[in-house]
């Protein structure tokens, strides 16, 4: 498995603990982010199987084995990166890293899909490669610091009046049955919102 933006490790390094077979390399930008999840990975004792790096993920992922990528890519929606926490800009919609991490090799995406980072385009674009949902979990979303910057909540505000955000949800993409081989994420987050992946 193949993980993009590591963060802090708690979550993963803990599955990976509880999963005697389970190995994973993962990639972070931040170098901060790389000390912190490198002290919790050793923390843990699961060094051995859970690897971190500092890089671009879709360079060091190009060529993997790995059949599945699990993320919590960065998600504020912004016209710039110019934010307090420039890490967290996923791009205009939000959903920059995502989107273009499902048009990667992966048969299973695992992502955390923040409710105002334009859901309704990430699902778009897994339809459009071949995936569909087959799990997700939809919990409300705090506004928190980051996200009460004037123009990431403007920009969440446009992206609900055009119905395009709403509760968070973490889906799980699988094979598509029209695109065998290809697994990929789809929801239906709000009753409004089209069903894309089915």
């Amino acid at each position: 498995m193949v993980e993009l933006g590591t963060g802090d490790a708690s979550a993963v390094a803990g599955v990976v603990a509880g999963l005697p077979g389970l190995t994973v390399r993962s990639w972070d930008v931040d170098a901060d982010s790389v000390s912190a999840a490198r002290a919790v990975v050793a923390e843990r004792g699961v060094a051995d199987r859970y690897t971190v790096e500092h890089g671009d993920f879709f360079a060091g992922a190009a060529g993997s084995p790995a059949r599945t990528v699990i993320t919590n890519p960065p998600y504020l929606p912004a016209p710039d990166g110019d934010l307090e926490l420039p890490g967290l800009w996923g791009g205009p919609d939000g959903n920059a890293l995502l989107v273009r991490l499902l048009g990667g090799p992966w048969e299973n995406v695992v992502a955390a899909v923040a409710s105002y980072a334009d859901p309704v385009g990430t699902l778009e674009a897994a339809a459009d490669a071949g995936y569909r949902v087959t799990s997700f979990l939809a919990m409300p979303l705090e506004l928190g610091r980051y996200s009460r910057e004037p123009k990431v909540l403007d920009r969440i505000r446009d992206l609900v009046a055009a119905d395009r955000a709403g509760p968070t949800t973490t889906p799980t993409w699988s094979p598509s049955p029209s695109s065998p081989g290809r697994r990929c994420c789809g929801w239906t987050a709000r009753p409004s919102w089209p069903a894309r992946c089915s």
